[in-house]
């Protein structure tokens, strides 16, 4: 009887990506020299484990890669082989080399063993079993092969808002070698449906490098999930070919300032992913598509299924005892033992909701796990000595919002090491310690988990911010900020400090980003910043995406709601603290504050709702540190809601995050607070926040 072994790769691949998550760990951990026998032998297992259940499923690339490495590490931890700074390196390649291996046999693809040969030979010159690369072809490196690759680049329109920028793709691209680039614009819509933050340009390119494929491939890796990318190995420059094409349109060229050479192509077809006519291809390395975070696993405790199992028992318990009254006559007791049956069915259902809340509860520590070698590889490459600190790791928050935060992150990290953390020889002028810290640091507050990025560096340069904001004309000089206003203009969009653009941080595009993909995780970012110490982002999310608690609000006839974490509080308005400012913008003040009070029945065009201020009441909502009034009729309930997305639904709505179906099976709108501002006229798009302005005219009236 034969075993369909495809049945068991889905675990192989999750065993073997966990088991290259350890040895990365592991191999963090090493120090040449001083390390221990435990930590080689963790590591060794784990690479025996990947060689012998891909050598058993018939992955032979895998296993045959894998043999040398645990070759290297049999010797060292025998005692043979003594552990050095250039073993680590090369290990840490091989991890990222078997993850890009696994990948593409997970989706049914053939891996690229170009770079997979590399570091093999690397192992065998290690072992001794061939000559050193360098040595042999050290004396003649005019005589390496160039080769030509046609890279097709389409990205996704989002890309954008992910933080990349193509331009610096291609000078990357240009700097592997001689680059011949088309711009494809066909995409591009009316002027009336165009949104700026989208992309809606392709690419291709022609490079004559002697590099090999990886070292492209590299350069999109960023991207690959946000782009449909074709690599094709070809003969040469194919332009004859291109020029006689006969359904042809015209390219844009594309320039930079890099000092590598982009040159102007023949016309080119429309069809960006085609491939070159009569190029003899020799591969063809195609991003595969994300996959569906849904159709992901967990694994869970059996403790909570344990519980889960119990909460069930308990319901089937509760529900015969309702069928059993529901049998009966209608009496006084029967309703009595009703009442009762439907408040232990609606305990019983709140502890069932936890409990399946909290099979989705992960640590945070699958997030942090991977920026000890993110800050390892960066302080290297920006020659700083930099000590990572991780605090909290077992909080726990959803599994969604735990794959969601994880680029923000990345990118606070990055932005921590570049601009935050000075070199050790600045940092030993200033007086400290030429090792620098960076701490990630999780914890539940309330409802919520925050997360903070901390550095001991030199801090934000508030003078400098403000004279880019000046200069792009995002403030005025007139205007009066303080130094933690000053500090939060760097997340407006395109805003950077950065006197050079480098691969790591300082494009111009980011931190805007990074505000905006919190905000769709109905979160915030905050910064605090002293010259000298360091700065600390911090983060606030909701512990999951499928439930908020909720301040129900009536406006008019209708019922909103309000998320709990915006309200900062409600009262009755004092009339004769209200001020008029402009043509039809009231403030209140309040304590110190001017709070701009926003009349939820004038922005979403209800009738019937009541205007006197003084007959209303004041729900005070916070968001990017700005406080706003938000009028409505009346205060209804607090309740936990179940968020349905309007976008899957229906479509984007100006203002509003969500829906959710009430008690009485009425759909009732979920408030969002940054896009009612927006939408309010508060803030203009790319411009300092009227909120600023108002404020400091209310305090003058």
């Amino acid at each position: 009887m034969s075993i369909d072994l495809s049945q068991f790769f889905e675990v192989f691949f999750e065993e073997s990506l966990e088991g290259l998550d350890a040895m990365e760990a592991e191999l963090l951990n090493l120090e040449p020299g001083n390390e221990d026998m435990e930590t080689i032998n963790t590591i060794f297992r784990a690479a025996h484990s990947i060689k012998g259940g891909s050598g058993t499923f018939g992955f032979t690339s895998v296993s045959d890669f894998t043999h040398v490495l645990e070759t290297l590490l049999d010797q060292i931890r025998d005692g043979q082989r003594a552990l050095t700074a250039e073993h680590v390196n090369l290990l840490l390649k091989s991890v990222d080399c078997l993850r890009g291996m696994l990948a593409a046999l997970q989706a049914e693809q053939e891996p690229d063993l170009t770079e997979a040969d590399e570091i093999r030979k690397r192992f065998e010159v290690i072992l001794g079993l061939s000559e050193d690369i360098d040595s042999t072809n050290s004396d003649t490196p005019e005589t390496q092969s160039e080769n030509t690759y046609q890279i097709d680049f389409k990205p996704h329109p989002h890309l954008f808002k992910t933080g990349n920028e193509p331009l610096y793709m291609i000078s990357e691209l240009a700097e592997l070698g001689e680059l011949e680039t088309q711009a494809f614009y066909d995409a591009i819509p009316d002027i009336d449906s165009l949104h700026a933050e989208e992309c809606f340009l392709a690419w291709r390119f022609f490079l004559t490098t002697s590099k090999p494929e990886s070292a492209i491939s590299e350069i999109f890796e960023w991207v690959e999930d946000d782009a449909d990318i074709d690599i094709v190995l070809c003969g040469g420059l194919f332009e004859s070919d291109l020029s006689n094409d006969e359904d042809s349109t015209p390219s844009v060229p594309v320039s930079t300032e890099s000092e590598s050479r982009l040159e102007t192509s023949e016309p080119e077809s429309k069809a960006v992913t085609s491939n070159v006519t009569n190029a003899p291809v020799v591969k063809k390395a195609e991003a595969k598509k994300p996959s569906d975070s849904s159709a992901t696993s967990i694994r869970v405790g059996i403790d909570k299924v344990d519980s889960l199992i119990n909460m069930v028992g308990e319901l089937v318990i509760t529900q015969a005892m309702l069928s059993q009254i529901g049998e009966q006559e209608i009496t006084e007791s029967t309703i009595t033992a009703l009442q009762e049956g439907l408040a232990q069915l609606a305990h019983n259902t709140r502890d069932l909701q936890e409990n399946v809340m909290r099979i989705r509860m992960l640590p945070i520590s699958f997030v942090f796990s991977r920026f000890p070698r993110l800050v390892r590889d960066t302080s290297q490459k920006l020659g700083k000595q930099v000590e990572l600190k991780l605090l909290g790791e077992q909080t726990e928050l959803d599994k969604t919002v735990m794959e969601k935060i994880s680029d923000p992150m990345v990118h606070l990290v990055r932005n921590s090491l570049d601009h935050g953390l000075e070199t050790p020889e600045q940092r030993i002028a200033a007086g400290k310690d030429p090792v620098g810290t960076v701490t990630l640091n999780a914890f539940h507050q309330g409802g919520n988990i925050v997360i903070e990025i901390m550095d001991d560096g030199q801090g934000l340069n508030t003078e400098k911010i403000r004279s880019k904001a000046i200069a792009n004309g995002l403030i005025q000089e007139t205007d009066e900020l303080s130094p933690d206003e000053i500090n939060e203009l760097i997340f407006m969009p395109g805003f950077s400090t950065a006197d050079e653009v480098s691969d790591i941080s300082g494009r111009g595009v980011g931190m805007d980003v990074v505000r905006r993909n919190i905000q769709a995780l109905n979160g915030s970012v905050e910064v605090a910043s002293a010259p000298g110490v360091g700065s600390t982002f911090t983060i606030r999310l909701p512990l999951t995406l499928a439930i908020l608690d909720g301040q129900l609000v009536k406006v008019a006839q209708h019922t909103y709601i309000i998320p709990l974490i915006s309200i900062v509080e409600s009262l009755q308005i004092d009339i004769s603290k209200v001020s008029r400012v402009g043509k039809d913008l009231d403030v209140l003040r309040l304590r110190d504050e001017y709070i701009p009070i926003l009349r939820l029945y004038d922005i979403f065009n209800h009738d019937g709702a009541i205007e006197e201020l003084d007959k209303t009441l004041l729900v005070v909502v916070e968001s990017d540190n700005h406080k706003v009034g938000l009028l409505v009729d009346d205060l209804l309930a607090q309740q936990q809601v179940v968020i349905k997305s309007l976008e899957a639904n229906y479509q984007k709505v100006d203002g509003i995050s969500g829906a959710t179906i009430l008690g009485d099976g009425r759909v009732s709108l979920i408030i969002d607070i940054s896009g009612l501002i927006k939408l309010s006229g508060l803030k203009r798009p790319g411009s300092q926040d009227l909120i600023v302005e108002q404020n400091a005219v209310g305090g003058a009236a």
